[in-house]
């Protein structure tokens, strides 16, 4: 037991390309082959696919991409809609926690003062919002990733994984929030303003004419903070934890899985990376939910005001809500790609032309 943890801690998203070549016992202590190598495996790329499966395009083509950016719309959309009740619970508990003291109470005081209809207040703006922000997110995830696999070559995409799944979901994620942030705004306006609005046809024109264009906008820099790094680590944990599951927790290789197994898999890396986005991007979401009620306010002013334990308010909610939404928008998107036939590549492994360079094939 106590060895199947080490090997998995060894083996997290960070680890620098030489000690993952160490520790998959690939090289010797400065980087030199280690001793003769064990049986062969079969070699993928990133992206490449299981060539017994018949694929309706192929993988970094337009019709690839589009699909993409269709499965994100389905999977962000439908799911920060479906969790609306709880994500207002949180931003009230934010914005007013002498109120709101908790999640179950946030709960009761919301369904005491707007009936079980309250719940639903801001679905519209959320479900415009985070479709339009998944539509960006994966779909130009994938891009990106394509982009600077290509820029690295097959050798540098293997060794530097981790970074490039950084630098993809960053890149993708830049542009997801500016679709996002008008919605956003909005969504913030109508839960935890008593009174201001109740639908985005009532709040979208009120906004604009009270403070113009920036009402929309004044809160992508702190949404730029808030998802970032939310997303960051979305993507590089879950590409990491779905290959430490195959490698160390799945008794049999991924392409001896059914596809629902492999979407179990999907669903399990979903929450386990969720629970760290949560933690990660906590502060910041504190700092926007405030900010977008607020008028006249700077992040950096909220931020000092709200001090060290106030930007931590709402966590535990936020854990909830995201670690489930994190693993159903990956099982959701899993699916679609399997629905549509699109190239899910398996995780990845050393190519041969790096296996040649240290010795360990001839």
């Amino acid at each position: 037991m106590y060895s199947s943890v080490a090997h998995l801690a060894r083996a997290n998203p960070f680890n620098a390309p030489h000690l993952q070549l160490v520790h998959d016992g690939l090289a010797g202590p400065r980087g030199s082959p280690a001793g003769p190598p064990g049986p062969p495996r079969r070699s993928r790329s990133l992206a490449a696919a299981a060539a017994e499966e018949q694929y309706s395009c192929d993988y970094g083509s337009g019709r690839f991409f589009i699909l993409c950016g269709l499965g994100g719309i389905i999977s962000c959309g439908t799911t920060h809609t479906a969790l609306v009740p709880l994500d207002l619970v949180k931003c009230r508990m934010q914005v007013d926690p002498q109120k709101y003291k908790g999640i179950f109470n946030g709960f009761s005081v919301t369904l005491k003062e707007d009936g079980v209809r309250g719940l639903a207040k801001g679905w519209a703006p959320t479900f415009i919002g985070y479709s339009m922000q998944g539509l960006c997110k994966f779909g130009f995830y994938e891009v990106f990733k394509v982009l600077y696999s290509n820029m690295l070559g097959e050798e540098n995409a293997y060794l530097w994984r981790t970074s490039l799944y950084l630098a993809a979901s960053a890149s993708a994620e830049f542009f997801a929030d500016i679709a996002l942030a008008p919605m956003e705004a909005a969504k913030v306006r109508i839960q935890t303003q008593p009174g201001y609005a109740n639908t985005l046809r009532d709040a979208a024109p009120k906004m604009y004419k009270e403070e113009g264009l920036k009402a929309f906008y004044k809160g992508v820099a702190p949404l730029w903070m808030r998802q970032i790094p939310y997303t960051m680590m979305k993507f590089a944990c879950f590409e990491r934890t779905v290959e430490a599951l195959y490698k160390f927790v799945v008794p049999k290789p991924r392409s001896e899985c059914s596809k629902p197994e492999q979407l179990v898999v999907t669903f399990v890396a979903g929450y386990i990376a969720g629970v760290f986005c949560a933690i990660v991007s906590h502060p910041a979401d504190s700092v926007v939910s405030v900010l977008n009620k607020e008028k006249g306010s700077s992040a950096s002013q909220v931020l000092q005001r709200l001090g060290f334990k106030g930007v931590w308010k709402g966590l535990f909610a936020r854990i909830i809500m995201i670690g489930t939404l994190t693993a159903l928008q990956w099982f959701i998107y899993d699916s679609v790609k399997v629905y549509f036939r699109l190239p899910r590549p398996p995780p990845p492994e050393m190519p041969e032309s790096l296996k040649k360079k240290l010795g360990l094939t001839q």
